[in-house]
């Protein structure tokens, strides 16, 4: 084999580690760190490249090699030498097929500059995967084929990479030893990349002729076969280029708190990773958002205390007063803090199987704050390809889109693009706990900054004493035709008799007027909940015990509506009724139509029902009457007040 150990006997490991691992750390130790992506279209030689670097960069040790060469001949695509992609590609599916599916994060050194990078998939239906890639790092190689030019893959990544605020760009125009190392090949590509480049705002990027295989200009330039090359190797850029840390000690000081560290009762401090700027002891501060003011005490860390800490540094702060300040609140700048809002614009990356379900709440964690928030209809979907705005009224899997959202509460924010930390987050399924999409905000949204609470005289206390009640919120849920509304009504009646203020919302009036403008698709579904939702709170605001006779098939929503109310104020009742019993009622005939296929998206048929998990209380109308049903929940709410 070309590359036989035995035949290169300059190839050893950096020796240090297995000889002193203190003294190899302690050299590791102050360099800066560059987290930087490989991306392209399938076949440019991704994995070969980082291979390469990882042979150049002397990281690769003699089991490895061995291994690598036993690879190389069994699944290689070079032929007598070494497959270098075989380092990276360690999923079976991957070597099989010779693509990247999975994100695959290396390390190795120089000696300028510690990199960590992650060779992630070109393949479109793996977007959300070079998504993830793309998210914490400071520089993007978009390879290129030089003998098939800038293609859709590589239109796509670019426009991933500076959708994520990636802000350098490394064009490499790999393989060139299979044109011959043709300088018009590569200037053609440069000048088709560049113009696509400025149509989606990249100023600036730069251009390297190489091979991954061959080696030619990664680690020193220009290589005997592109003497007409005048610029640096892929190595030296790489050492050379800002990093991301150095930009963020220029803005200014921000530090999400992440955790009150109190290890006794004379110590109380708030610890972080400084997301901006630098900060001192003394140095004033403002607690976001409650907007507190207070100087910086002291910088305390495992080693001592310091006299500074900069961007990039995790710490932990005591500060001159007591004030508030707990997980999720942002330390920052006294004449210069973050802003905070509860509506925002952002770009969303979806990345579940399951489609986006506009109005539906989901978990936003954004840097050390996780909040309720529901997505609006989208504005419009991304074509990546085309860079074409597509209508939509939802998200799928790999979608990208821009959508309206909001948040329960006010959180601390900055722009993206000028905050990573505090601009980017993700979205997780508040039922399955799985993350399904990430996100970039842009802006809040100005009716946002002009609507504000007013406060009134009279409190929801006041109106729930006048009435002598405790507010509820008696939420039936079960299917069409098992007798909710009934039931519903029923204990109405017997709270009236009860001198008790109350008011039912059923499903078909609200229908009428309030949701009237709503279908039965799933997205409607969910508003239609929402709404009644918030009506219910306003009831509850006015001191009433509100019911509510819904189908409301899905827990998230009814879980939406609970966390509306305040503690204790939402009882979820089940009416519990067989499929085949509610059909065999069927008083509407709407089970009938349904079967049919007159009546599409209804529930128990060709839409789903998720039953309650724990419900307050549950009754079975198959070995209940209505009275033994009502007289039931009466019992089990009491007392009212």
């Amino acid at each position: 084999m070309a590359h036989d150990a035995s035949h290169e006997p300059a190839y050893k490991a950096d020796s240090l580690i297995a000889e002193d691992i203190d003294a190899y750390l302690e050299q590791h130790q102050n360099k800066g760190l560059l987290r930087f992506i490989t991306c392209g279209s399938v076949d440019d030689g991704k994995s070969t490249l980082i291979g390469r670097l990882l042979y150049d960069s002397k990281m690769i040790f003699e089991d490895q090699l061995a291994s690598l060469e036993a690879d190389s001949r069994k699944v290689g695509t070079q032929g007598q030498d070494l497959d270098f992609a075989l380092l990276v590609d360690g999923l079976a599916a991957e070597r099989e097929q010779g693509i990247t599916i999975d994100v695959a994060y290396r390390f190795f050194a120089t000696q300028k500059r510690k990199f960590i990078v992650a060779d992630t998939p070109g393949h479109e239906q793996y977007t959300r995967n070079m998504v993830t890639g793309a998210s914490t790092a400071d520089l993007a190689v978009i390879l290129v084929d030089a003998r098939k030019g800038v293609l859709v893959q590589t239109r796509r990544h670019s426009y991933l990479a500076h959708l994520i605020g990636i802000r350098h760009l490394v064009l490499a125009v790999n393989k060139m030893d299979l044109v011959d190392y043709d300088r018009e090949t590569f200037d053609s590509i440069v000048a088709d990349y560049r113009a696509f480049a400025e149509e989606i705002g990249i100023e600036d990027f730069t251009a390297i002729p190489i091979s991954g295989f061959k080696g030619d200009n990664i680690t020193a330039a220009p290589s005997p076969a592109t003497p007409w090359y005048e610029g640096p190797s892929l190595v030296e850029h790489l050492e050379t280029v800002e990093i991301a840390n150095a930009a963020a000690q220029a803005r200014a000081f921000r530090m999400p708190v992440q955790w009150v560290n109190r290890p006794n009762l004379d110590f109380r401090g708030f610890s972080g990773l400084l997301a901006g700027g630098t900060v001192k002891p003394g140095d004033p501060v403002r607690v976001v958002p409650s907007g507190k003011t207070t100087h910086v005490k002291s910088i305390v860390t495992f080693d001592g205390e310091r006299e500074e800490a900069v961007a990039g540094q995790s710490v932990t702060l005591t500060l001159a007063d007591e004030v508030d300040c707990s997980r999720g609140d942002v330390i920052a700048a006294a004449d210069d803090p973050p802003e905070t809002s509860d509506q925002f614009e952002a770009t969303i990356v979806w990345m579940s199987d399951e489609a986006l379900k506009p109005g539906r709440g989901y978990w936003l964690k954004l840097g050390t704050q996780n909040v309720t928030a529901t997505v609006q209809e989208p504005k419009y979907e991304i074509n990546v390809n085309t860079l074409e705005r597509l209508a939509a009224k939802t998200l799928g899997l790999n979608a990208i889109g821009v959508a309206e959202l909001r948040t329960e509460r006010p959180i601390v924010f900055e722009p993206y693009a000028d905050s990573r930390t505090l601009g980017g987050f993700i979205l997780i399924d508040k039922m399955t706990n799985a993350t399904v999409g990430a996100g970039m905000l842009h802006f809040s949204l100005r009716r946002a900054q002009n609507v504000h609470w007013q406060p009134t005289t009279i409190t929801r206390e006041d109106h729930a004493a006048m009435k002598n009640q405790r507010p509820r919120v008696l939420w039936f849920t079960g299917l069409s035709g098992s007798g909710k509304s009934t039931i519903a009504n029923a204990v109405e009646q017997k709270l009236n008799l009860m001198n008790r203020h109350t008011f039912l919302l059923d499903g078909d009036n609200v229908r009428h007027g309030l949701n009237k403008d709503l279908g039965f698709t799933e997205a409607d579904r969910i508003e239609n909940i929402r709404r009644v939702g918030e009506v219910a709170r306003l009831m509850t605001d006015a001191g009433l015990i509100v019911l509510t006779a819904f189908i409301s098939p899905f827990r998230a929503e009814r879980q939406m509506v609970r966390e509306m109310m305040d503690e204790c104020e939402f009882i979820e009742i089940f009416v519990d009724t067989p499929l085949e019993v509610a059909e065999a009622r069927d008083v509407k005939g709407l089970y009938k139509k349904a079967r049919s296929g007159q009546l599409k998206n209804f529930t128990g048929i060709d839409s789903p029902y998720e039953e309650p998990e724990n419900p307050e209380i549950r009754v079975n109308t198959v070995e209940m009457t209505v009275e033994e049903a009502a007289d039931y929940i009466i019992s089990r709410i009491l007392p009212l007040k």
